[in-house]
């Protein structure tokens, strides 16, 4: 499976990126591609894990360089955040898609 990256509308100040699929390989060089467009777009970058099942070393990697440039990473409680938040990423677990910005 691939992943797909869907960009949710919103506020013109920020920019959520919604995840569905994978974030392994070549899929996290490109999630991270698109996220430095944005933040030197000067938008606030939110990414929405809740669709993700499966983030391998390379993902956890991307995710963790994203983290620190500022970049929210949002995930409902279970296994991709558990994984998340053991590397030392910063994960805010809110429910299923409830409205989040």
């Amino acid at each position: 499976m691939t992943l797909r990256i869907t960009r949710r509308k919103g506020s013109q100040s920020r920019a959520t990126l919604v995840l569905e699929g994978r974030v392994a390989a070549e899929w996290a060089a490109l999630l991270e591609r698109e996220c430095s467009d944005l933040l030197r777009s000067r938008l606030a970058v939110s990414l929405d894990l809740a669709g993700v099942t499966f983030v391998d070393r390379v993902g956890v990697e991307a995710l963790e360089r994203l983290s620190r440039a500022g970049v929210e990473i949002r995930c409902c409680p279970g296994p991709v955040a558990s994984v998340l938040e053991g590397e030392g990423i910063r994960v805010t677990q809110d429910g299923i898609d409830d409205g989040w910005p």
